[in-house]
Order: structure tokens, then C-alpha cells, then sequence
């Protein structure tokens, strides 16, 4: 926080106190009037579409008072990023200290308030209350739903899907009692006047009664059904996580039938009876964000839900109805809760879609007759070096903006096509969409055009020019090139791996030039390959690579990155040609006609594309591995390659510090392992631990050479917590800085972020 105070006498005087941040929905404007009138000032406290204007008549040592207790007494959900202080004549004295109305004006906007996780005051008011005893949809200004209702700014009961539900004579009471913790909340309601929800069975039967409809799902699900129920930001799928045929059958439903599922306990102490949480870990799961937080099991129970893996994705309640669905059942000890659709398009919002999709295939479909605007699924976050950082960013972050050094009004950045995310600048802020999925799905891409369209109004964003990808044929770049013609406005390409690194000295304000370790599986190069095991020298402007891994062959193009068997091939065909050292156990696996078609492939050069990615590297040694030669999922087989090493071994392959990205000795030292017996999960912590090695000395050799300490980290693959915690170790001990994103994945999520700072400094060079 910082203050710009152009006073220069010390009397009496009226001072104009602009607040910016997360300051809107969150109580804010009913801590400045109870602080100031406990301090005997006069003025007043509005809201308007750029953060809250406080107008107060004080001494300067009065005003510097208030301004050194508003932080501290501001509602912890609340964030300040700056405070401009100026001083007026006063033109009359004020009576005391009020709220006015909010005001909408020009096109600056403030921070939206994520949705929050309904707090512990709520949950004693639901007992206590007499008109919200078990009202479901309590919330006050310290909880409830906010990004996922509302329209407009300023954020306003008038411009949220709440419009439709009159107040009561006590919920207005409430909301206009400025003592009260309902002041001005703006989703305020009761049983009397609020939202409700309703239950419809496979059979088309109706229940409208709340303690009725909590009973009816406990009995569903402790007797092994699957419900549909209406969340925050979107329908979920709701199983009893302990029952096999249950979660079975969910999977089913939704065409997910091999990825993990993540699991909501009831409380922490139950989730710690089950998962080794660090203390971190703890910090993520119980904040008001309540994301997944990905852990590791102390004992794996249930293949079921993640087979392979040592890690669980929870969760905790973060809706009244999750509470009493645990508190009706004290049987069910933890319930499989995902987003409600089909595997891969976009979380259902709308209740009469879930009815059409589910109504046949669930026991019950529970909905709520209040609109979600903006659809939002549950954020996912994993502990790295020693801090959670968002894997999925949605419920909980979305639309928290990130500060850029450069102007970014006008730039709207559509990102890149798996992990798609959208941004939109507004004056140096950058605006990141919220996770959307990948764009070749057609209802994904509709949900992205939605996003894009709702962010626009709700922001007041009007597009200067859009900036993409260099890969042609992303729908992501096809999509924004026809946007920016039906609009005439121009359109830039970044290549994706200068975009990965940008995001990362943007999140951390960095400038100048940097070195960035880009690992990840497929993005477009300026040789017209496929990039994704690249060193490059960066600033935000321009780039050049340094160093890569050695190209591969892609036998099938796309195919290979579905079927890590054949980068496994190619892997060894690089290397060995036709008398490649195949194991047996591949080959019996694979099939020896199938091999030899593949080789044909890679030898004649048909639809075999040379690729540097580290994703596919991770394939092939996964395969090899007999961990997984087919990907069900994005990058399973680098995924459980993870997991099966063995943390306790430190054994570090051979291999040429002088060519340290030589990987032909990595190769041929596992291939001897593997003939030798070795544990796989040995040979997996020692691949590991090798090829962080042999980064971290190209990184160090080069660091030399360039003059360069400052190392960003990025790249989908750097979802491997392993790999990830062994560079940034190995780099720090090496003297080098390294950078790790902590707000924004570092998976192609991050790269709308990159893009736009990208654009911003290109347009910023362009004016002077």
C-alpha cells in the first residue's frame, strides 16, 4: 500500500481518500463508517466503479490516523493495493459520517470479490436466527457468492442474479443497519425471501422442503447413488467416495473413467486422519478460497478414486448444504465431489441443461432458482517449494487482477488451447479469465466467447487489439484473428514460450532480462517444430533461445502425445536405430508389428514431426517404465511416472556436464537398470533427479555467459512437484535467483498473462 498526500497545511480541511483493491463485497465500506465514527469524523464512504471514496473532515493528524488503522481494522477477505489522498476546501461542515449510494461513472472499474466459502458467523446464525434457521443460502459481507452472480460494476444487489428476490422487512433491516454484519450484502436473504432449493428424482418427482431434500440425498448417496447438485459456480456430481460401485458409476456418467477424483471430508481433522498435511496445506484447505489442495495420502485405500497415485485432491464444505449433508450422515465419511458435465466441456450452469443431462443418468438433480452468471469450477492448488500455488485457478480466485509495469487498457490476450484462459487489460491491470478447458471441444469454446463477453461488460473493456499465439491453428488464434477483423483492430502473435516466461516477470514485476527454463509439451516455434525443453535469454520484448532438448520424432503427429509407446520408439530409434535395445516386457506389451510400423514411420519421415518437448521425453520414459503407454488423460503417464518414484533414493545418473543435454547417456543408464532388475521406482527418482541436474548445469553455464542470475520457471511440466522442488533447490545452491509463478499456474493457463504483459511492452516501445 501507498499514499499520494498533497497536503501542505495542517488544519482542518476536507480530504478526498481514493481505495483501491479488493474493496467491493467484502464489508468494506461498513468498516471505514464504523472506524470513522468511532472516531468522531464526519463525512461519508461510496462505492463506485474504481474502488471506495472516502470524503472526510478532519486535522491531518486525524487523517493520518484513520488512514494508519484502516488497514488493520479493513475485513480480512479485503485487500488494499492503494490509497491517493488529496485535499479539498471544505464548502460545508457534514453532520456526521455516512454511506452514500454507489456511483457509476467512466470507465475505470475495481476489484471484483471472488466467490468466499460461507464463514463460521454464518454457520452459528443458521441455528440461531429464528428466520434463517437452516437457511441454506446465508451470507453476509464476509461470505457468499460473488464473482459467479454478479453483471456490472459497481457491485450493486441490482446488477447480481440476486435482482429478483425482494428483501424482507428483516433482511432489509439488516442491510440498512450499518452495525449489523449484513450491511449492505448484497446476496443478503432469509427463508422468508431468498432462494431455495428443489429436488427432481430420476422418476420426475418433486420436493421443495430444505430439511425434506437433505434427507433425500443422504439416503441417495449412503445407499450408493449419484446426485446432481447445484454449487457455487456450477453443478457437481456427488458420490460417496468410500463406495466402489458408486464412484464407479459416476465415472460412467461423466466419461471420466481413469483420472483422479477429487474428495470433500467433512472437516480438517478428518481430512488429516487420511492425508499428511503440511502445515501449508492446512493453510490452503481451510482459507475462505476452499480450494482442492492436492496431498499425499498416508495410505492408498481407494485405487478407485486416483489409481497410481500417492496424492488425493480434497476439499472442504464450502456451501451450508455440504455441511448438512456430512452432519445428516455421520456414516459418510467423505464424498467424491467434481464439476457436472461430461468429461471435458464446460461445468453445467443452467437447470434446465442439467435437467436434459442428467435427469436419466442420476438418482436426484438438485437445483436452486437463482441464476449463476458466470460459471466457475473449483480451483486446484499444490504445494511447491514450500508454497500452494494455483494448478487450476477458478471458485475462490477468479477475477483477483495482476499488476503490470506497463499499460495494458484495450489488450485482450486469448491464450493458448489445452488449459485455455483469456485475459482483458484495464490501465496496467491484467484481468485473467477464469480456467475454461481445452478450445477443440465446441462447447468449451462457446464458454470461452461467453467468458469473454461477460468480462468485457463487466469491466467495461473495449478491445484495442488482441494478441495470440503464433500456432495457426489454435482455435484460440483462429477464434481472435476473426475477432479483431470484425472489429478492425490489430492482432500480434507471441510465440508461447516467450509468453510462458513474460507471465512469470510479470506476476513478480521483474524487468530487464532473464533466463527461463520453459518445460512443457508442445508449443509452436519459430522453425516451424514443435518447442517444449527450451533455455531462453528473455526481457518482455524479445527473446532468444540458448539451448533446447534434442528434437524427437513424433510418429502420428498429435497421436504420439496420446500414446507415449510411441515416443518411447522414438526415443530409442533416435538413438539406436532398427537395433534399438527394446525391454521385452515393452515389446510383449506393444506388439512387435506395431513397433515396426512406427519405425517405418520415423525412417521415411511420414507425419513425423521433430518435437523438443520435455512432456514427451517424460512420455517415453513412462512407457519404457511400464507406468503408462497410453495417455487417457493430458499427461497421465508423466503424471504417475512422478509418483512412483521413490523420494528416498539419491542416486544421480552419468552424464556430460561439458553437453549436459546430451540425454544419450540418461537413456542408455535406465535401459541398464531396467535389464539389471533395478526397482522402477528407483530408476524414476534417479531419472528425475538426472534431469534437473543436467538443466541446472545448462542453466548454470549459461548464467555465466549472459551475466544472468534471475531464472523464471514455467511450463506445464513443472506440475511435477518433484521435478519442480529439485530445480529450485539445485538452483538456488548454484547462487542463481530462481522464479516460480505463485499466482497464476505455470501450466498454458499463464499464457493469456504473457501475452498481454508481451503486447504491453511492445505497444509501450512503440510511444517513446
Amino acid at each position: 500500500m501507498f499514499i499520494k498526500d498533497s497536503e501542505k497545511l495542517l488544519q482542518m480541511n476536507q480530504y478526498h481518500i481514493h481505495i483501491k483493491g479488493l474493496v467491493q463485497g467484502v464489508g468494506f465500506r461498513p468498516s471505514v463508517y464504523r472506524l470513522a465514527t468511532e472516531m468522531g469524523l464526519r463525512g461519508y464512504v461510496d462505492n463506485s466503479n474504481d474502488g471506495v471514496l472516502v470524503v472526510l473532515q478532519a486535522t491531518h493528524a486525524q487523517k493520518e490516523r484513520f488512514l494508519r488503522a484502516l488497514d488493520t481494522s479493513a475485513p480480512a477477505v479485503s485487500s488494499i493495493e492503494e490509497i491517493e489522498v488529496s485535499r479539498h476546501k471544505a464548502v460545508e461542515r457534514y453532520a456526521g459520517f455516512d454511506i452514500a449510494p454507489s456511483r457509476s461513472s467512466g470507465e475505470e472499474i475495481t476489484r471484483v470479490s471472488p466467490d468466499i466459502a460461507i464463514c463460521p458467523d454464518c454457520l452459528r446464525d443458521r441455528k440461531q436466527q429464528l428466520h434463517r434457521i437452516n437457511y441454506p443460502f446465508i451470507n453476509c459481507t464476509h461470505c457468499g457468492p460473488r464473482f459467479s452472480i454478479i453483471k456490472e460494476l459497481p457491485y450493486d444487489r441490482g446488477v447480481t442474479t440476486m435482482n429478483g428476490f425482494e428483501m424482507c422487512d428483516r433482511c432489509r433491516a439488516e442491510y440498512s443497519d450499518v452495525h449489523d454484519r449484513r450491511f449492505h450484502a448484497q446476496p443478503i436473504a432469509c427463508n422468508e425471501c431468498g432462494p431455495h432449493y428443489t429436488l427432481r428424482d430420476s422418476e420426475g418427482r418433486e420436493e421443495g422442503t430444505y430439511a425434506s431434500i437433505v434427507a433425500r440425498v443422504v439416503q441417495t448417496l449412503v445407499a450408493g447413488g449419484v446426485v446432481a447438485l447445484k454449487g457455487m459456480g456450477g453443478y457437481n456430481l456427488l458420490c460417496d467416495a468410500d463406495n466402489e460401485q458408486a464412484v464407479n458409476r459416476l465415472r460412467q456418467i461423466k466419461g471420466r473413467y481413469a483420472k483422479p477424483l477429487a474428495v470433500m471430508y467433512c472437516d480438517e481433522e478428518a481430512v488429516a486422519a487420511d492425508l499428511a498435511l503440511s502445515d501449508e496445506e492446512l493453510r490452503a484447505l481451510t482459507s475462505w478460497r476452499r480450494p482442492i489442495v492436492l496431498a499425499q495420502e498416508k495410505e492408498h485405500r481407494a485405487p478407485w478414486l486416483n489409481k497410481g497415485y500417492k496424492s488425493l485432491g480434497v476439499l472442504l464444505p464450502y456451501m451450508a448444504i455440504h455441511y448438512d449433508l456430512f452432519a445428516a450422515a455421520p456414516a459418510l465419511r467423505r464424498l467424491v465431489v467434481t464439476s457436472g458435465n461430461a468429461s471435458g466441456t464446460p461445468i453445467v450452469i443452467a437447470d434446465g441443461e442439467a435437467h436434459d443431462l442428467f435427469d436419466k443418468q442420476v438418482d436426484l438433480v438438485v437445483s436452486y432458482n437463482r441464476e449463476i452468471y458466470n460459471r466457475v469450477d473449483d480451483s486446484v492448488v499444490c504445494e511447491y517449494d514450500g508454497l500452494c500455488r494455483p494448478v487450476r485457478r477458478a471458485r475462490g480466485y477468479t477475477p483477483e487482477p495482476l499488476h503490470n509495469v506497463q499499460p495494458t487498457e484495450g489488450i485482450l490476450a486469448v491464450g493458448a488451447e489445452q488449459v485455455s484462459c483469456f485475459a482483458i487489460g484495464k490501465k496496467e491491470d491484467i484481468l485473467l479469465g477464469q480456467y475454461i478447458g481445452e478450445l477443440s471441444c465446441r462447447e468449451n469454446l462457446g464458454f470461452f466467447e461467453e467468458a469473454v463477453s461477460h468480462f468485457s461488460r463487466m469491466f467495461r473493456f473495449e478491445p484495442r487489439c488482441v494478441v495470440c499465439d503464433l500456432h495457426p491453428d489454435y482455435y484460440a488464434t483462429v477464434w481472435g484473428e476473426q475477432y479483431a477483423a470484425e472489429r478492425n483492430i490489430p492482432v500480434y502473435r507471441v510465440q508461447h514460450h516467450h509468453a510462458h516466461a513474460v507471465a512469470v516477470m510479470a506476476e513478480y514485476g521483474l524487468t530487464g532480462e532473464v533466463l527461463a527454463l520453459c518445460l512443457d509439451g508442445t508449443g509452436y516455434g519459430d522453425d516451424c517444430t514443435i518447442w517444449g525443453g527450451e533455455l531462453l535469454r528473455c526481457s518482455r520484448s524479445e527473446y532468444s533461445r540458448l539451448a533446447h532438448q534434442p528434437y524427437l520424432p513424433m510418429p502420428g503427429g498429435d497421436v504420439a502425445a496420446r500414446e507415449p509407446w510411441r515416443m518411447a520408439v522414438a526415443l530409442l530409434y533416435s538413438l539406436y536405430g532398427e537395433d534399438m535395445p527394446l525391454p521385452s516386457d515393452f515389446v510383449k506389451r506393444i506388439g512387435a508389428d506395431r513397433i515396426r510400423l512406427v519405425s517405418r514411420m520415423i525412417a521415411s519421415r511420414v507425419n513425423t514431426p521433430l518435437s523438443s518437448g520435455a512432456g514427451r521425453l517424460f512420455d517415453a520414459v513412462a512407457s519404457l517404465l511400464g507406468v503408462a503407454d497410453f495417455n487417457r488423460y493430458q499427461a497421465e503417464a508423466p503424471q504417475k511416472l512422478e509418483q512412483l518414484a521413490d523420494n528416498a533414493v539419491s542416486k544421480i545418473y552419468y552424464f556430460d556436464k561439458e553437453a549436459p543435454l546430451d540425454f544419450s547417456w540418461l537413456v542408455v543408464a535406465i535401459l541398464s537398470d531396467l535389464q539389471k532388475g533395478v526397482p522402477r521406482s528407483e530408476i524414476a527418482m534417479a531419472f528425475h533427479r538426472t534431469y534437473a541436474a543436467m538443466w541446472c548445469v545448462a542453466l548454470a553455464k549459461q548464467a555465466i555467459r549472459q551475466k544472468l542470475s534471475r531464472v523464471v520457471l514455467c511450463g506445464g511440466v513443472l506440475q511435477n512437484r518433484l521435478l519442480t522442488d529439485l530445480l529450485m533447490s539445485m538452483l538456488r545452491r548454484l547462487g542463481l535467483q530462481p522464479y516460480l509463478p505463485a499466482v497464476v499456474p505455470c501450466n498454458d493457463a499463464a499464457i493469456a498473462v504473457g501475452q498481454m504483459a508481451v503486447a504491453a511492452a511492445w505497444l509501450d516501445r512503440r510511444k517513446k
